[in-house]
């Protein structure tokens, strides 16, 4: 099986508990996820992010067919970090690393992706023909979300 990794960062000028109150709440997610993939939270909304919750939504990442996708909050550590992994999804494995560091003017934050693909060889090609890509579209609008969000006019 064949892993790959996806590492994004993105420096914000916004205090580290900002950055934490934003990025913990999946009510958010909608706002730093592309249109097109149909997004939408499918679970109870919750007030406050801990280890075992289960976030449950819906995309459509592949010609608007609706998958159903369930992933648990699997380690947190306030205001620095968090991983979910995919429990119901189209990967094989995605596990995701959120990390938040106080830096002189603001937060780096830093996502750290693990994930492999189903169904083998097919999977792989898959991957090399759209998946990676589209993965990296992802990861690039959300650096310009979260620009746009906290009233900054750079993009990715």
């Amino acid at each position: 099986m064949k892993i790959y990794k996806l590492e994004r960062r993105q420096f914000v000028p916004i205090t580290i508990d900002q950055a934490w109150n934003f990025f913990s709440s999946p009510k958010n997610l909608k706002k730093i996820t592309p249109d097109y993939l149909g997004f939408e939270i499918t679970s109870e909304e919750q007030d406050e992010m801990y280890a075992g919750m289960i976030i449950t939504y819906i995309v459509k990442p592949l010609l608007g067919i609706p998958l159903r996708w369930m992933t648990e909050i699997k380690h947190v550590q306030e205001p620095n970090f968090f991983v979910d992994e995919q429990r119901v999804g189209p990967y094989k494995i995605w596990h995701h690393e959120h990390h938040f560091k106080e830096v002189d003017g603001g937060v780096d934050m830093k996502d750290i992706i693990h994930y492999a693909m189903p169904l083998g060889i097919l999977g792989r090609i898959a991957h090399s023909i759209q998946v990676k890509k589209q993965l990296n579209q992802i990861f690039d609008y959300r650096i310009t979300a979260i620009n746009k969000e906290f009233g900054l006019n750079i993009k990715a």
